[in-house]
């Protein structure tokens, strides 16, 4: 047993409390605007101050924050174990318009006694950013709470869910819309997310009436119901380590058709859970979604699939054990 205090945006709190054990304790912050850089420096002192006051055996931030990875040296008597969810690629595409740079990232990284990540393509990035390889540990993802089961969709239905930037790939999707109404006449996609100015996407769109867009933060209640409704849901990234979607999509039983970029593949079960496609290619898309949307059953059984592999490989009983092994490793080590 562990006693776990969390310290978390409070713009994200509404989403991530309901997966947590009543026994975690909350303590959200207000996360200042990448703009307004005192206030990032006021945020950073705050978090310091609270995490000082909390005393923690362990702290383990989740990815770090570029402003907050300065203040790190203050607390370097506190063992530190950082989640990557992803590395720049520097030879990848903008993913905003103000990209951040790789080194801050790279300063708290190997300021961490341990490193966790999802997949091993991401352990290979992390690897090469100079961090030892013996402190690199590979862990799933924590499956959220499993979705009851629902009756199918009335309509054929494709979501793409998430914040919206170059590196998602949406275009390819919109360029894929023809090859898949006109095949499957009654199909809509769902886009569902904000990110950058949406106007050169809907100038893309040689149809508008075959799509839904949500172009702002999803709520959690929202964002559930979005996934119920999907008949299949879709990732055309063209860069990519890894992605939250893919196990929110599984404990909905619903399968994924994703690219073949990064930690991506890792995921899916390629004829199992899902369909892995080519980057950059609307037409292999399209086929893709396609066939799943025209055969019930083969939806069906990828969806069973993915909802089975989820509650096995990330049951939060065994991602809980492995993340204490990490924690008391990163106790034990001497600072890097």
């Amino acid at each position: 047993m562990a006693t776990v205090h969390l310290l978390v945006p409070a713009d994200e709190s509404a989403y991530v409390e309901p997966d947590l054990d009543p026994r975690v304790q909350v303590w959200p912050f207000q996360r200042a605007r990448r703009t307004q850089p005192l206030a990032q420096l006021r945020m950073s002192r705050e978090l310091v101050r609270r995490v000082r006051r909390l005393a923690p055996d362990v702290l383990h931030v989740q990815q770090g924050h570029y402003v907050f990875n300065f203040a790190l040296g203050r607390l370097a008597r506190t063992p530190l174990v950082l989640t990557v969810h992803e590395v720049m690629d520097r030879r990848g595409p903008r993913r905003t318009r103000h990209r951040v740079p790789q080194w801050p990232y790279t300063r708290g990284l190997r300021r961490a006694r341990r490193v966790l990540v999802y997949g091993e393509p991401i352990r290979s990035q992390v690897v090469r950013e100079g961090v030892d390889p013996g402190r690199v540990h590979v862990v799933p993802r924590a499956a959220p709470p499993l979705a009851t089961a629902t009756r199918e969709p009335n309509e054929p239905t494709v979501l793409f869910f998430g914040r919206i930037w170059p590196y998602k790939g949406l275009q390819y999707l919109i360029e894929a819309e023809p090859a898949i109404t006109r095949r499957v006449p009654d199909a809509r996609i769902v886009i569902a997310g904000c990110g950058e100015d949406f106007a050169r996407y809907r100038r893309l769109m040689s149809d508008p009436g075959r799509f839904e867009v949500r172009d702002y933060f999803v709520p959690r209640r929202e964002r559930d119901e979005l996934f119920r409704r999907a008949s299949v849901v879709v990732l055309p990234y063209v860069n990519a380590t890894t992605s939250a979607v893919i196990p929110i999509a599984y404990a909905h039983r619903k399968p994924v058709v994703v690219t073949d970029v990064g930690g991506l593949p890792d995921a899916v079960e390629d004829g199992r859970t899902g369909l892995v496609v080519p980057p950059r290619d609307p037409v292999a898309l399209a086929g893709a979604l396609v066939r799943l949307l025209r055969d019930d059953a083969l939806r069906r059984e990828y969806g069973e699939a993915a909802r089975r592999k989820l509650a096995v490989e990330g049951a939060p009983e065994l991602v809980g054990r492995r993340a204490l092994d990490v924690y008391r490793l990163a106790a034990a080590a001497p600072s890097p």
